[in-house]
């Protein structure tokens, strides 16, 4: 499934805003985590790439982790220890909820689950990111 053009130009917008460049790699990693309806791992994504464009793993990863650095993904550590990426939908995005299935694994945003944007911690400690995990079994393995 194709990404909605208005995400992917705003996407676009940025890296230039940036003053980065969109390869064919990147682009086609952005355009994959855009069209995703879920997180996907770095194993699923090279996948999704491999009948268009012949990257390698590396690059993958490379990408994935300039993406995040622009804040165009973000990752999310799955109880399986595999990180999984989605696209970053605006500025409500940066903190949210995620559901994770403990069965398959697929992981997926909550927008509409406020999280608390602060939370109290012990003195002198400094929070710098707040994740909220929902887990439990995905509608697919009920």
């Amino acid at each position: 499934m194709p990404a909605p053009r208005s995400r992917s130009s705003a996407a676009e917008r940025a890296i230039r805003a940036a003053g980065e460049r969109l390869t064919a790699p990147r682009a086609a990693v952005l355009q994959t985590l855009l069209a995703a309806r879920q997180a996907l791992t770095h194993h699923e994504i090279e996948q999704a790439l491999a009948s268009r464009l012949a990257v390698d793993r590396v690059t993958v990863y490379r990408v994935l982790d300039w993406l995040v650095s622009l804040g165009l993904a973000h990752r999310i550590a799955g109880e399986d220890r595999t990180w999984r990426f989605l696209a970053t939908h605006g500025e409500a995005h940066a903190t949210h909820a995620h559901f994770m299935c403990s069965r398959c694994g697929r992981t997926v945003c909550l927008d509409e689950v406020a999280v608390p944007p602060a939370v109290k911690v012990p003195r002198g400690f400094e929070p710098s990111h707040v994740e909220l995990n929902v887990k439990g079994v995905c509608a697919a393995c009920r």
